[in-house]
């Protein structure tokens, strides 16, 4: 029988979009990607080298449960230059990507029954994370007029014996919305709970510099990785940093449950962070180009971008002036005019009504699919 545990486990519906595109292009359809949160840029060739030179020099036994000391001293050195945070190496967990580094962090931290607070709409794949340590999700709803970020005593309010911590994302998927200094200390003040700060989109940010929690409180966890700035999204590599006092139950869980992170690939995430910074501006700039191409059409659709994104690759765009459902409304429009988009009940009952567009594909995809959602706006 099936566990109770595993039966409240959400839907990543985002997926289901993208196994019904799959089905059409089997059919010979011309599916365009907008659901997607991946790059579409090839691996940096410097990474792509640093890897094959390992496995040429068969670095392919284990490492450290933490990961490769060299990593994590890159990693390190990374933090400091970037925010001028002190982060020890042994303070570094190196994972095979950040869901894991995510469930490890819940299973260090929760004990049953405890709570951590995440916003509505949020990514969807958190409160899983959490349940499957045996906590329970503590919802703060946001609103679009504020950029979806969270107000400091609806905080207040929500905060029990049994908050263990508040879990952040920024830049944030799905509404590309980076949080600013203020906003960052305004969490930094609940020093009786921790904070998670999901920082995968770091780097992938078009005004000003996006700032790490760390900046303005040691009592945090930092889940962070390469996939989504270095285009590295199925070498599975991400890392956590975490408070001084959890160093040997973090050590101890990876160990348990997954060894240790590749070990050739570990040396390319090492190359990554010392040599791919102009791939990353040369992408970081195409980004920017797409986003402001999509935010300036999707306005010129009907749909509101109520704050305007500055970091990830998404739009959020309000559809409410078009749809009620945006679960039926993202399935008709792939079966309709075989555009990939992702629903906004994905991501929470507060993004009922909105569609998440990702801008992580070509200009000449995003302006193909643009024109295809505007064919069938025209005939709804």
């Amino acid at each position: 029988m099936i566990s109770q545990r595993a039966n409240e486990f959400t839907s990543f519906i985002v997926m289901d979009v993208m196994a019904k595109a799959e089905e059409l292009e089997r059919k010979g359809e011309h599916v365009i990607h907008l659901e997607v949160g991946e790059p579409d840029f090839q691996t940096p060739e410097v990474i792509e080298k640093a890897a094959i030179e390992a496995l040429k020099k068969q670095k392919t036994k284990y490492t450290h449960a933490l990961g490769l000391l060299e990593l994590r001293e890159a990693i390190s050195e990374y933090y400091y230059n970037e925010y001028n945070v002190s982060v020890s190496p042994d303070r570094i967990l190196v994972t095979t990507g950040t869901s894991p580094a995510l469930l490890f962090v819940m299973l260090a931290m929760l004990n049953h029954g405890e709570d951590i607070i995440v916003s509505n709409p949020r990514y969807p794949c958190y409160q899983n994370f959490i349940k499957a340590a045996g906590g329970r999700v503590n919802e703060i709803v946001t609103y679009p007029e504020e950029g979806f970020q969270y107000r400091s005593e609806d905080i207040n309010k929500a905060i029990t014996t049994k908050t263990k911590a508040i879990m952040i994302n920024s830049p944030c998927n799905p509404t590309g919305i980076v949080m600013d200094e203020h906003a960052l200390k305004n969490i930094a003040q609940f020093q009786n709970q921790f904070i998670i700060s999901d920082e995968i989109y770091h780097g992938l940010v078009y005004n000003n510099k996006a700032h790490s929690i760390l900046e303005f409180t040691n009592k945090a966890f930092v889940i962070n990785g390469f996939s989504k700035l270095y285009a590295m999204t199925g070498w599975r590599l991400g890392y956590c940093i975490f408070p001084q006092e959890f160093t040997m139950v973090m050590q101890r869980i990876h160990q348990n449950f997954m060894i240790s992170a590749n070990n050739f690939i570990q040396w390319a995430g090492i190359a990554a962070l010392k040599y791919a910074k102009n791939d990353v501006k040369a992408m970081q700039t195409i980004y920017n180009e797409r986003r402001q191409y999509m935010i300036q059409h999707l306005k010129r659709l009907g749909f509101a971008v109520h704050v305007e994104p500055t970091g990830a690759f998404y739009v959020f765009a309000d559809a409410r002036k078009f749809c009620s459902d945006s679960y039926s409304e993202a399935f008709n429009i792939i079966e309709t005019v075989k555009v990939g988009v992702t629903p906004g009940i994905d991501f929470g009952s507060a993004g009922e009504g909105f569609l998440r567009f990702s801008y992580a594909t070509s200009i000449e995809n995003i302006e193909e699919g643009l024109k295809r959602i505007e064919q069938y706006l025209k005939n709804r």
